[in-house]
């Protein structure tokens, strides 16, 4: 694969890059480049997870070598969502989940590694370029760059405010050259580039993708039940749950619906040469067959294709997508079990 095929497969669904003629010169002078995700081990694994899997795919095979911080402090640190006392179950169940998801997107993993966070951010270095930077920065300048990203509430808890000092260190203690995330968390990434340098390290490529409208027409969220589809959904509830989605005839806006085509399926469709197929009934015109999609929207915005026929292709797509998953978790309960416990056993 060349440089411009290396480019293409990593612009692929990117909403920014910053700065992005950083990121070819990458691709020039080094054989390897470093990328890295971070995944705060909070909330229960949805279907939004596949996108930033797919981009992770993505960079594997334009020959990056892939990190993805399994970042279990700054799951406490965002207003306690994961209990200090569940960090190490909810890293097991991360892990374990996101293996079975690359896995089911036909990911090479061969240059793969997950890495706890608390395995180096408790370290002495690391803390003092952690004093350094909270030194350098204000209440106020930390708050604006975690906005969108932390829970604050009307009394917000200092961990917060290290919230994005430590995602920026993250850069230099894990020896990469880029950090990737979803355009929710571009203020850090920009901290980030800010910061670094002002310690005597080198600021990094920033790379963002869209974020995946939920299916009740906002940011899909673990903490919100009806935006989500859970990774291990069996098929009558993949249907329940599309089939109550946001998704108006001839509208694109905050369709969850057609994002999840786009972002989820086409990529996937794309490298394996397939096309994305509707089975309909003759009487209602018959299957319909799309290559791209472009395609798929032309034709839905023209109402050439109507949301149930859509609904009902995409709950074929999905549950072929979850089933290697499901079956990577079939005899794993207790490791969800113990991630989540219910309250009384808790």
């Amino acid at each position: 694969m060349d440089i411009k095929d290396k480019l293409a497969i990593l612009k692929r669904n990117i909403e920014e890059i910053v700065p992005e003629e950083s990121l070819e010169k990458l691709l020039k002078e080094k054989k390897q480049p470093v990328a890295f995700i971070g995944m705060a081990c909070t909330g229960k694994i949805h279907i939004g997870y596949f996108i930033p899997l797919i981009k992770i795919k993505d960079f594997l095979a334009a020959g990056f070598k892939f990190k993805i911080l399994l970042a279990d402090l700054h799951a406490h640190l965002d207003d306690q969502k994961t209990p200090f006392d569940l960090l190490d179950k909810r890293v097991d169940y991360y892990k374990s989940v996101m293996e079975g998801m690359l896995k089911a997107v036909g990911a090479d993993i061969t240059n793969l590694e997950f890495v706890k966070g608390s395995d180096f951010q408790l370290k002495p270095d690391y803390s003092r370029d952690l004093l350094r930077m909270s030194a350098l920065n204000t209440l106020t300048r930390t708050k604006r760059a975690a906005a969108g990203v932390v829970r604050f509430g009307e009394d917000p808890k200092l961990s917060g405010f290290i919230y994005p000092i430590m995602q920026a260190l993250d850069e230099e203690y894990l020896e990469v050259d880029c950090q990737y995330g979803g355009i929710d968390q571009r203020k850090i990434l920009m901290f980030a580039r800010e910061n670094l340098p002002k310690l005597g390290y080198k600021p990094r490529v920033e790379i963002m993708t869209p974020i995946l409208p939920g299916l009740t027409g906002d940011k899909m969220s673990a903490s919100v039940e009806n935006s989500k589809i859970d990774i291990n959904a069996d098929k009558k509830t993949i249907q329940k749950s599309l089939n109550k989605a946001y998704c108006p005839e001839g509208e694109v806006e905050k369709n969850g619906v057609l994002a999840f085509a786009k972002q989820v399926i086409f990529p996937l469709k794309e490298d394996s040469k397939q096309t994305f197929t509707i089975s309909r009934p003759e009487k209602w015109g018959g299957n319909l067959e799309f290559k791209s999609y472009e395609e798929l929207e032309t034709a839905y915005t023209k109402k050439d294709l109507h949301p149930m026929d859509l609904k009902a292709g995409m709950v074929e797509e999905l549950n072929n997508l979850i089933e290697p998953v499901r079956k990577h978790l079939k005899g794993k309960e207790k490791l969800i079990e113990d991630a989540f416990p219910t309250p009384s056993a808790q």
